[in-house]
């Protein structure tokens, strides 16, 4: 709502503005939670997992019996309490892979015939991916250690944390596989810390006043599913593709069929980052009916709790994303949705199970008398809310045309 968005303001008057409840009251979803419930599935029940996604985008070999999980690089004080979940959004790709590296190569898990492999992907985040060595398939039915997520079944969401306490990991059923994995889990995470604790990564960055990387949070644990989730053109009879930019958005374009357009993490320069993206959907438009493009920035400033900062990316967004990609665009024959995969409060810290506002423009879409801002409380004021797997119906009833065309 403080944000200077000219070019979404007009794209509200243009069109219709409403807002979403990505899953349902009192869930705060995480993003693939999000964005499975945006392309139309029910992510408790067709989602793997946020581990298994984020290894698909790494391009993990997982096979039947692999687990793999979310991982977070993180800071913990003295009494074991989480001082900092992202090692203070500072912890480069290189830092993490040498703090990886160090970590695969003690096998932590060999005596149980295990191999346990950190995967590092971008920044302070990860794959932790486990493969049985004896033969005996692993469980994903597991809980979390991060005490900032919960799931229920495939999907993740936010958890109000109290006491920030890495959690024991759990198994979540009476099976000897899902407590073979917990055991193992635990055993990785006590043996984990010490390695961490005076590597060469970790002294430099203390060295120079930083965070430290001590610990390792883990959370959504997911194996490959037995039946695999309708691929997208066959839930909707229509072929599409993703603009991504990190692995949990390429895993979901992989598993559901997707072009996965892969443009990476954003970068410094986001303006240029930003054209980029505008210039890859618009080029994708030309070849495939259906686009989905995923911008991430607005989240981590939302986390850090900088209103400010979250507020000027809005703005970039609006300015380097937005004016380029609707400059020439046939609104004759295209129809837009422009959302959020959940709300990430700068006040909270953490997702949120509030409404996300909506945009709906284009071809056959007639204005509402037009919304002089497009934010919270425009949309707030409309009538009805929709679910997130609502709004691709929304996008597509009353075409001029069938989506294909």
């Amino acid at each position: 709502m403080a944000a200077k968005t000219p070019y979404l303001d007009r794209l509200a008057a243009q069109g219709t503005v409403g807002q979403v409840q990505l899953i349902g009251p009192g869930i705060a979803p995480e993003s693939d939670a999000g964005v499975m419930a945006l392309l139309g599935y029910d992510p408790a029940r067709d989602s793997p997992g946020r581990g298994v996604l984020e290894a698909m985008g790494v391009e993990i070999p997982l096979v039947p019996g692999d687990v793999a999980l979310r991982t977070n690089f993180a800071t913990a004080g003295g009494d074991g309490a989480v001082i900092d979940s992202r090692v203070g959004r500072s912890l480069s790709t290189a830092e993490a892979a040498d703090l990886s590296r160090s970590i695969n190569e003690a096998d932590l898990l060999a005596d149980q015939q295990i191999h346990a492999e950190l995967r590092p992907t971008v920044g302070h985040r990860g794959v932790l991916w486990l493969h049985p060595t004896d033969g005996r398939a692993l469980s994903a039915e597991v809980s979390n250690s991060d005490p900032f997520y919960e799931r229920t079944g495939g999907m993740g969401h936010a958890r109000v944390v109290t006491l920030p306490v890495p959690l024991p990991i759990e198994p979540l059923i009476p099976d000897p596989a899902a407590a073979r994995t917990a055991a193992a889990l635990n055993e990785w995470l006590q043996k984990v810390p010490p390695l961490l604790a005076g590597h060469r990564v970790n002294a430099r960055r203390a060295l120079r006043g930083g965070k430290i990387a001590n610990v390792v949070l883990l959370r959504n644990a997911g194996s490959l599913p037995a039946v695999p989730p309708l691929s997208f053109a066959a839930k909707h009879g229509i072929s599409g593709a993703a603009v991504t930019e990190m692995p949990v958005e390429r895993g979901i374009a992989k598993l559901l069929g997707l072009a996965d357009i892969y443009v990476g993490p954003m970068g410094p320069d986001r303006a240029t980052a930003l054209a980029e993206r505008a210039r890859a959907a618009r080029l994708a438009l030309s070849s495939y009916p259906f686009v989905y493009i995923h911008l991430k920035g607005p989240d981590e400033p939302g986390h850090d709790g900088d209103a400010r900062k979250k507020k000027e990316i809005i703005e970039d967004i609006d300015r380097s994303f937005f004016g380029p990609f609707v400059e020439g665009l046939d609104w004759t024959r295209t129809r837009v949705a422009i959302t959020a995969d959940h709300a990430t409060p700068s006040i909270l810290k953490r997702h949120s199970d509030d409404p996300v506002p909506l945009i709906l423009v284009g071809a056959g879409v007639a204005p509402t008398g037009g919304s002089p801002k497009f934010g919270e409380a425009p949309a707030s004021g409309t009538p009805g809310t929709i679910l997130g797997n609502e709004v691709l119906a929304r996008l597509w009833a009353g075409m001029p045309a069938s989506p294909s065309q």
